[in-house]
């Protein structure tokens, strides 16, 4: 491509050994001021349509047009060199480099804000343009600049090695300058977040405010994080300005108190927050030249305003005023510094380009250092004014510590009660939450036999006795949690009610010693002589431990009084708190009750689960299963109703409604030609009763039903619980053709010398081991063993929670008889079994 310019005359920049860098050049440039003008036009043009520049830089302000530059450079040194054109702007839109040889096109490039950032010949936010020349060579450049905002052209020519020494060293400062806001952002965030005051929180935001907006201005965010998408730094930068204006002020409202010493002043920022908020609006959608120029109209209104705002409160208060006034007009300085270079008033310097930021850092540090100052003063008022409050509150108790020691003591025993125990345990927790403690309960359990056998006086002697042993010996133990009273006394033990003392411990000195605890446990259990009489006192003791069982006095007291029911079942005389001692609530207390009147109320109805062949796919049996319906509380779940039918007795009668409602069930449902088994399940209660075996022998004849038609399920542990008598029960059972089905194989004992000795017929593998035989090898490996090995010992096997065909093809390839769950079919109430059977035709 042979391109003619109309002259060649135009100014050239020679470079030679002595050049210092960067170079800035004096070049020419003409408007076009309807945009259409391309390169070929550009070309033809007369000299005299080119206006030369009188500085460095040319600045248009605020213009539309697009702007031609030309320049030449020519190398008069004696070496190849390589060189970097720069139009030193990042926020112009767009640039357009041409470079010509001898008239010819050989080079060009097209960058700016608006473009994605990549491709370019060095990444670098700046307008670049990369070329090389021989010893006497020269290169005419020509550029096409446009912007929507404001239009500055400053050019320079560098060497390529001493502009990435400048760019290093640009980078430094902006390193130190985006790192120094950062800190300072987190500094008072820190603080917003520990003491929760607004002026702070604005603060914040105000500095990053500023953050945002040189970041975007500089091109940093464009290069590191948005190179596709230009219009989203674009649309950054525009959002940045009124939301560093907005929440500026904000903070100088804060700050300066404007609402209380200076309405007018605050008249003033108010108005400045209803205009910022409405630019801030704007800046979300308006065009990108709107919004520059009513954020610079906004600009300077705001900085005007704040920087008369530091004198005018400081008349009032001197302090923030002072402070206010120093940091703002260093902010003042560096805007009007940078608008001089925005509009050509004044050079491009360094001092010009990075004014604002100097003035930003500034003016932080100074309003940092401020805060400071305030909170200090802040917080010497509040510690004085709570050191006075401390005082008065001194008096004050003083004067209810007679009051406070009357409510505080038992009055027999003279101990302290409950409440000074309750305000011991909180005070040892506040001081040390991360310790580990042992709060121990002993509860006399004979008091009530001793008051009807002896009388009040003797108990209340007792009473006394006790007490004064146990602070004593517990004074002498270590790691006893103890306090001295206003009388010098050491309070270890505290009396909780009539018959039940309390005491703390540490629990890491416990546990290097616990003989020396567990020794006064046994002398207090020792009988005592009254009246000539000696009397086992039957003491129980119970423990609860902070912070696993509780994490305040009263719950930690609540757990320790549970845990005295397991005093029994330990050597050490003392039962510690777990999660399956606690049954207790609000609703167990009624649902006894319930559970009672829902047999009698027909409120309990089966749920029926098939059992299938596994390869047939056929259905063998059923399992019925029990259920709640609550007319108030809907359908309770069995995990929350069967143990406490255990507990209660209850269960018995329970297992034998189930049974005879099961048979009752079948029966009706042989018109859907069914004729398998059901399946019930029992507890180690039901056939630890002697007269189960007979009770389910009377349901049997009642129904005319063979024994055989019926499974009665229970699992390894409870048939393991007192092996002695279940073995005789299931073993009488077996005899009368009851078919016994261990349930929940895998779980329990899993021990095939227990399962020998049960007259089963069937194992029935539990529902974790068969989830996993798909995921897990070795869940596989024990599944099959398993299987294997019952059916070697003559067991039939079904395999529970069977929820996927894959599982079911695993069970077929074992050899596995029988399965159930949710892959055929869940529990199902008897009407929609019967439906269901009806539909799969299944016999």
């Amino acid at each position: 491509m042979n391109l003619l310019a109309s002259s060649a005359d135009f100014k050239t920049t020679q470079v030679d050994e002595a050049s210092v860098y960067p170079i800035e050049v004096y070049f020419e440039y003409y408007e076009d001021i309807q945009n259409t003008k391309a390169l070929d036009d550009i070309l033809i043009l007369e000299n005299t349509e080119w206006q030369g520049t009188s500085s460095k830089q040319a600045s248009f302000g605020f213009n539309s047009s697009a702007y031609w530059i030309r320049s030449s450079v020519l190398n008069q040194s004696q070496s190849v060199k390589n060189f970097i054109f720069e139009i030193d702007y990042s926020q112009l839109d767009s640039v357009n480099f041409y470079a010509l040889k001898d008239s010819k096109l050989v080079a060009q490039l097209s960058t700016g804000d608006m473009l994605p950032f990549y491709p370019r010949d060095i990444d670098h936010p700046s307008n670049l343009f990369k070329f090389q020349l021989v010893p006497g060579e020269s290169l005419q450049i020509f550029a096409r600049v446009q912007t929507q905002g404001s239009l500055i052209i400053p050019v320079k020519v560098w060497e390529e090695q001493y502009f990435f020494e400048a760019a290093a060293a640009a980078q430094n400062f902006h390193f130190f300058y985006f790192g120094a806001m950062v800190f300072i952002i987190l500094i008072n965030f820190a603080v917003f977040v520990t003491l929760r005051e607004r002026l702070y929180f604005y603060y914040t935001l105000a500095i990053s405010g500023y953050l945002l907006f040189f970041a975007t201005s500089s091109g940093h965010i464009r290069q590191l994080l948005l190179s596709d998408w230009p219009e989203l730094n674009s649309r950054l930068f525009l959002i940045s300005m009124p939301l560093l204006a907005l929440f500026s002020v904000l903070f100088a409202r804060e700050f300066l108190q404007s609402a209380k010493y200076s309405p007018k002043l605050d008249i003033a920022l108010r108005s400045m927050r209803a205009f910022e908020i409405f630019n801030l609006l704007v800046a979300f959608f308006a065009p990108y030249d709107l919004v520059v120029r009513v954020s610079a109209v906004g600009a300077v209104f705001l900085f005007s305003v704040l920087l008369l705002a530091g004198p005018i409160t400081s008349m009032v208060r001197k302090g923030p005023g002072i402070f206010f006034t120093i940091a703002w007009s260093s902010l003042t300085i560096g805007f009007f510094a940078t608008s001089g270079r925005t509009s050509g008033f004044l050079p491009n310097t360094f001092f010009t380009e990075y004014a604002m930021q100097i003035g930003s850092v500034i003016e932080a540090v100074i309003l940092t250092l401020a805060l400071a100052s305030r909170l200090f003063i802040e917080r010497s008022q509040k510690i004085k004014a709570q050191a006075e409050s401390i005082e008065q509150e001194k008096q004050r108790n003083i004067a209810q510590t007679l009051l406070t020691e009357t409510l505080s003591k038992d009055p027999i025993s003279k101990l302290s009660n409950r409440n000074r125990f309750e305000w011991l345990v909180q005070k040892s927790i506040d001081a040390n939450p991360d310790e580990r403690y042992i709060l121990a309960v002993a509860q006399i359990t004979r008091l009530d036999d001793i008051t009807r056998t002896l009388g009040l006086s003797s108990t209340e002697r007792i009473i006394c006795s006790i007490a004064e042993s146990l602070n004593t010996q517990h004074a002498e133990l270590e790691g006893v949690v103890s306090f001295i009273n206003d009388k010098g006394q050491k309070e270890c033990v505290y009396q909780l009610s009539r018959d039940l003392f309390g005491s703390l411990m540490y629990q890491d000195a416990f546990e290097k010693n616990p003989k020396a605890f567990y020794e006064v446990l046994r002398r207090t259990a020792e009988p005592m002589e009254v009246q000539g009489l000696l009397i086992d006192l039957a003491p129980i003791y119970g423990s609860a431990l902070y912070p696993q069982h509780g994490d305040n006095p009263a719950q930690l007291i609540r757990n320790a009084l549970i845990a005295l029911g397991e005093a029994p079942n330990s050597k050490e005389m003392m039962g510690v708190f777990h999660e399956e001692l606690d049954i207790y609530d609000e609703d167990r207390l009624t649902l006894l009750t319930h559970l009672r009147e829902a047999l009698d109320q027909e409120q309990l109805v089966l749920y029926y689960q098939p059992k299938l062949n596994v390869n047939s796919n056929q259905v063998v049996g059923m399992e019925a299963l029990v259920r709640w319906i609550h007319p108030t509380r809907g359908l309770i779940p069995p995990d929350e109703f069967i143990p406490l039918a255990e507990e209660s007795g209850l269960i018995n009668q329970l297992t034998l409604w189930a049974i005879d409602r099961a048979i009752v069930d079948m029966n009706s449902i042989k018109q859907a030609a069914y004729s398998g088994t059901v399946s019930i399940n029992v507890s180690a209660r039901d056939i630890s009763k002697m007269s189960f075996v007979e009770d389910v022998k009377k349901i049997l004849n009642r129904h005319s039903v063979a024994a055989e038609s019926i499974y009665l399920e229970l699992t390894e542990t409870a048939a393991m619980e007192d092996p002695k008598v279940s073995i005789a029960s299931l073993t009488a059972l077996a005899e009368m053709g009851v078919n016994i089905s261990v349930d929940d194989f895998g779980t329990g004992y899993s021990s095939l010398s227990y399962l020998q000795r049960l007259p089963a017929k069937e194992v029935k593998l539990d529902r974790s081991l068969i989830g996993e035989i798909r995921s897990s090898d070795s869940a596989a490996i024990i599944v099959k063993a398993s299987i294997n090995m019952a059916q070697a010992l003559g067991y039939a096997i079904v395999a529970e929670g069977v929820e996927d065909e894959e599982t079911r093809e695993y069970l077929k390839e074992y050899n596995c008889d029988t399965y159930q769950g949710f892959l055929t079919c869940r529990p199902l109430p008897l009407d929609d079994i019967r439906k269901w059977l009806n539909k799969n035709d299944s016999t």
